[in-house]
């Protein structure tokens, strides 16, 4: 069975949903016989190339709250977080276009390695204050988990694998996510959002026993 999870690596709730994925999985039954597969998504498209804002300050502009207001918002995710055990840092977190991050996804992915890298990449960012738009930053990180930094260095200063991102957002688009994280299993069940375990699993056992159903 395969589950497809489109998300992006600096979306906080993508994070806690990867985690609760996670926590099903080691419930589910037939956990062996379950691939997953992460696509990329960008949460913030229009965010301009090579612009870099702390995330307070971009999510106020973005939504038109206060400094205060967004903190409390951000709390609110910080704590859902800790249960899963992920210790946000909002306070040193930076938002940055992240089509590159995804398109080093793709390369990793192509190293058999890309689960790691999309789970390195998270944790750079909602944890450990990394800017995933530098290239320097990009090829370290992905180099710790086995991508070759020659071959990150040279797809992050092309344009290698960029038809492969827009393909994996317009599939979204197309299977009908409107955010992420989205998750598709056996591309004949859709689960939207960060949701409780309990629903995964429940999503999970249901796609396995109707594996042979044709997919809508």
């Amino acid at each position: 069975m395969r589950v497809e999870v489109w998300s992006d690596v600096v979306c906080p709730w993508c994070y806690i949903g990867k985690r609760r994925l996670e926590r099903a999985l080691e419930g589910f039954e037939h956990a062996g016989d379950v691939e997953v597969e992460w696509r990329s998504f960008q949460l913030d498209p229009s965010h301009p190339k090579g612009v870099r804002q702390p995330v307070y300050k971009a999510l106020a502009e973005k939504m038109g709250g206060s400094t205060a207001q967004i903190r409390a918002m951000t709390d609110r995710v910080k704590a859902l977080a800790a249960e899963e055990g992920l210790e946000y840092d909002f306070e040193h977190s930076i938002s940055v276009n992240t089509f590159d991050a995804h398109r080093l996804t793709h390369l990793a992915k192509a190293h058999g390695l890309g689960a790691e890298t999309h789970e390195r990449l998270m944790r750079a960012q909602l944890i450990e204050g990394e800017t995933l738009d530098d290239v320097d930053t990009l090829v370290r990180l992905a180099a710790e988990v086995g991508v070759p930094a020659d071959e990150a260095r040279r797809v992050l200063e092309g344009d290698d694998y960029t038809r492969d991102v827009e393909e994996d957002i317009r599939e979204a688009r197309m299977l009908g996510a409107n955010g992420v994280p989205f998750f598709v299993l056996d591309r004949a069940y859709g689960v939207s959002g960060a949701q409780p375990v309990e629903m995964f699993l429940s999503a999970l056992r249901t796609a396995y026993e109707h594996e042979d159903t044709p997919a809508r």
